[in-house]
C-alpha cells in the first residue's frame, strides 16, 4: 500500500471519519481507522458497530492495499504536518508517513480483522437540501430522550410521505416537529416511518458543519433505506447506521387541536423575561409562571424562590381568548424559543394542565414545539 496526497485532503478525510472511534476494550481494532487503497480510490473507514463512516479522499495511488492504525494518533499527527504533499506507505506492521522533513512510523493492525461496513442497495433514494436538513436536525434533536430504557424515544422519527419529510423528537416533557420538502419526487409511495439514532444525527451535524457548510457546489444530501439500516451520502462521504427497531408513539395525540388563549409576542423580549425569572426558579424544577392577562394585553412572567427571592416581568403582547396561566420548565421553554427563526412567536394554551404550543409568526408553519406544564 502506498499513496501520496495533500495534507489538507488527508486531514479532512480523517476529520470526517475518525470521530466515532474510541477506547473499545472488548474489540481494540475499533479504535483504529482503516485506510483502504484500491486502483483509483483512497478510502478512510471507521465503525463502532452501530455507525460506519466511509470517506474518499483525493490523492495518487501508487500501490493498492489496506491497513488500520490508531485513529487518534493518526489524527493528531496529520493535523501537525504542513500543508504539503504527504506520502503514506505500509512497511511491515507499520504505517510510514513522510512529508518534507517529517517522518514517522505508526504501529497498526491488519485490515483483515476489521469489521465490514454493511452494503445498502442504492437503486432508490431520497434527497434533501443540506441547509434544510442541518437546520431540521438542530431544531428537533434537543427534545430527544436520554432515558436508555425508552429506546423509541432515544432517536428521531423520520416520517416520509409524498414529498415531505417530518422529523420528530420527544422526551415526554417537550416535543419538537419539523417538516421539510424532499427534492426527490415520490408522490405515490406509501408512508415510511423509521427511527434514526441520535448519535448518527450528531455525527451528520458535525460533518455538515465542517467544510460542507460553505461549499456552494454541494447542496443536497441523499439517504437510502433498507429493512434495518439507513445510509446517508454526501459528496465523497457515506454514513451507514442501524435503525432503532421500535414503534414510535402516536405523538400527534398530544398536539393541541384547539386553544382557549392565544398570545403573540416579541421573541427576544420573552427570552429575556424567562431568563430573568429563571434566576429565581426553584432548584431542579426550573419553574416559571406565565400569566396571560387579556384586558391588559400583557403576559406576566414570574418566579419565586424561598432562597433567592422573586421576579415579575410584564410584557406587552397581543392576547386573544381567555385569561389564563401555566407553569413551565424555563430551560425547555428557552430551548424551543431559541430554535424558532422569527422575531415574533405565538403561544397557544388550553389551561395549566395541558401542553403549551409554541410556533413562529409570519413564516411558513413548518416547525412547532410543545412544552408540557408543571402541574401545581
Amino acid at each position: 500500500m502506498k499513496i501520496v496526497g495533500l495534507q489538507k485532503n488527508i486531514k479532512q478525510g480523517v476529520f470526517v471519519t475518525s470521530h466515532i472511534t474510541g477506547k473499545n476494550v472488548n474489540l481494540p481494532i475499533l479504535n483504529n481507522l482503516m485506510i483502504k487503497v484500491e486502483e483509483n480510490t483512497i478510502k478512510l473507514i471507521s465503525t463502532n458497530l452501530e455507525i460506519g463512516i466511509t470517506g474518499i479522499i483525493r490523492g495518487k495511488v501508487e500501490e493498492p492495499g489496506s491497513f488500520t492504525v490508531d485513529a487518534r494518533v493518526l489524527t493528531d499527527y496529520i493535523n501537525l504536518l504542513p500543508n504539503k504533499k504527504v506520502e503514506l506507505c505500509l512497511q511491515d506492521d507499520n504505517l510510514l508517513i513522510q512529508s518534507e522533513n517529517y517522518k514517522t512510523k505508526i504501529k497498526g493492525q491488519s485490515a483483515e480483522e476489521y469489521p465490514l461496513i454493511p452494503e445498502i442497495d442504492k437503486t432508490s433514494h431520497y434527497s434533501v437540501k443540506i441547509e434544510d436538513f442541518k437546520n431540521a436536525i438542530s431544531q428537533v434533536i434537543l427534545a430527544v430522550s436520554t432515558d436508555e430504557n425508552r429506546m423509541a424515544l432515544s432517536g428521531v422519527l423520520f416520517s416520509i410521505e409524498n414529498n415531505n419529510l417530518t422529523l420528530v423528537a420527544t422526551d415526554s416533557y417537550r416535543l419538537a416537529e419539523k417538516k421539510i420538502k424532499l427534492i426527490t419526487n415520490n408522490d405515490n409511495e406509501e408512508i415510511k416511518k423509521i427511527i434514526v439514532p441520535t448519535r448518527t444525527l450528531q455525527e451528520l451535524q458535525r460533518i455538515l458543519s465542517g467544510d460542507y457548510s460553505d461549499n456552494k457546489e454541494i447542496n443536497e444530501i441523499k439517504f437510502y433505506l433498507s429493512d434495518n439500516q439507513i445510509l446517508f451520502a454526501l459528496d465523497n462521504v457515506e454514513i451507514v447506521s442501524r435503525l432503532i427497531e421500535e414503534q414510535y408513539p402516536d405523538y400527534e395525540q398530544i398536539i393541541p387541536k384547539e386553544y382557549k388563549t392565544n398570545c403573540t409576542i416579541d421573541k427576544q423580549e420573552l427570552v429575556r423575561a424567562i431568563k430573568a425569572s429563571a434566576i429565581f426558579s426553584k432548584a431542579g424544577i426550573n419553574d416559571v409562571n406565565l400569566d396571560f392577562l387579556k384586558d391588559k394585553n400583557t403576559l406576566m412572567v414570574s418566579a419565586i424562590s424561598g432562597q433567592t427571592g422573586e421576579n415579575i416581568t410584564n410584557l406587552e403582547s397581543k392576547i386573544e381568548g381567555n385569561d389564563n396561566s401555566i407553569i413551565m420548565n424555563s430551560r425547555y421553554l428557552l430551548d424551543g424559543l431559541n430554535n424558532i427563526n422569527s422575531d415574533t412567536v405565538k403561544l397557544e394554551i388550553v389551561d395549566g394542565n395541558t401542553p403549551c404550543l409554541i410556533k413562529a409568526v409570519g413564516q411558513e408553519q413548518d416547525y412547532l414545539y410543545i412544552v408540557m406544564p408543571i402541574k401545581k
